[in-house]
């Protein structure tokens, strides 16, 4: 597993499900369609992907802290 950052690169509106699917290995797309699935069904779906996308560093942020 990698480390859970936003990609800079293949990212749609905010690089959540592209990070999410980076981390544990299925296709973005496919992380995507369960996200669109996800919210048909009662829950706060959408305020977590907004607090993911503010909560989860941008991967060229995290490059940067580490050198």
């Amino acid at each position: 597993m990698t480390a859970l950052a936003r990609p800079t690169h293949g990212r749609m509106i905010g690089g959540v499900c592209a990070a999410l699917a980076r981390r544990f290995g299925t296709s973005a797309n496919t992380m995507r369609v369960i996200f669109l699935l996800s919210c048909l069904l009662p829950g706060p779906q959408f305020l977590l992907y907004i607090a993911l996308w503010i909560l989860l560093p941008s991967e060229d942020k995290t490059h940067a802290a580490s050198w």
